[in-house]
């Protein structure tokens, strides 16, 4: 077996192995994974963030406990509501198009075969297959499921898994409660002399937390989301707590 390889390659034992991984799930399960993970960590910024503003508004006006907690408790239960009504009108538009471009692909491969074999050997030829391989390609593909075929090469739908509308709105409503809890807890368990002071260090811990997750979801740089995400809270509090104060003092 050695003796068949090129004499210009030659064999390091001391290289360790490609590790077998798994085949990717395909592109629908991938969009559903990114779908529920963007409503994720989206519904915790926006907890944490719009929580923390309630908060601070209500302590920039009154430094009464109980205000502080109806406030919160307010802002957390209408914020997660909206968020998971939101995702689920959003997802279940997107499903619906999907659908619609699906039985309009069914159709056409209907009344139309012939014009969608090539069509999707196009597809394959446009990605750098040569024209017989592209054919070939799609004949196979087709006479084993020709809408199957067609909605992931064209349209990147896996007919088997759309997205769901319920996971994405009850990532989110999770998601903006545990966020939104943050900023409550700490205004309300801290302190008086302390409280917007530790609200302050909470926020900014989960958000900075909030801005690594979307970091990590896009693959993209760290510092950027993360700085943006601390800087827009820290916008926000500030803002609130100013316009509290000036409101508590002339009311």
């Amino acid at each position: 077996m050695l003796s068949a390889l090129p004499p210009d390659i030659s064999i390091d034992s001391s290289t360790p192995a490609r590790k077998r991984h798994d085949a990717d799930k395909g592109i629908g399960s991938l969009n559903s994974k990114l779908n529920w993970l963007r409503a994720a960590v989206l519904g915790a910024n926006d907890g944490i963030i719009s929580t923390a503003g309630i908060v601070m508004g209500v302590a920039g006006a009154t430094v009464d406990r109980s205000s502080l907690l109806i406030a919160g408790l307010a802002g957390l239960v209408a914020g997660a509501l909206s968020m998971a009504g939101g995702e689920y009108v959003s997802v279940s538009s997107q499903r619906d198009i999907e659908k619609a471009v699906m039985a309009k692909e069914a159709a056409e491969l209907r009344d139309f075969p012939g014009e969608e074999l090539e069509e999707l050997a196009k597809i394959y030829s446009d990605k750098g297959l040569s024209e017989g391989t592209a054919r070939q390609v799609a004949r196979e593909l087709t006479a084993r499921d020709p809408l199957r075929a067609h909605a992931e090469a064209e349209l990147g739908i896996d007919p088997d898994e759309y997205t769901n509308p319920w996971h994405a709105a009850f990532a989110s409503m999770s998601a903006f409660t545990v966020g939104a809890l943050v900023p409550l807890l700490a205004m309300v368990c801290s302190p008086m002399t302390i409280r917007v002071y530790m609200t302050i260090a909470a926020t900014i811990i989960g958000l900075f937390l909030t801005g690594l997750g979307s970091a990590l979801a896009s693959g993209g740089g760290k510092i950027r989301p993360i700085a943006r995400n601390i800087i827009v809270g820290i916008c926000s509090m500030t803002i609130t707590y100013l316009i509290g104060h000036l409101v508590g003092t002339q009311v």
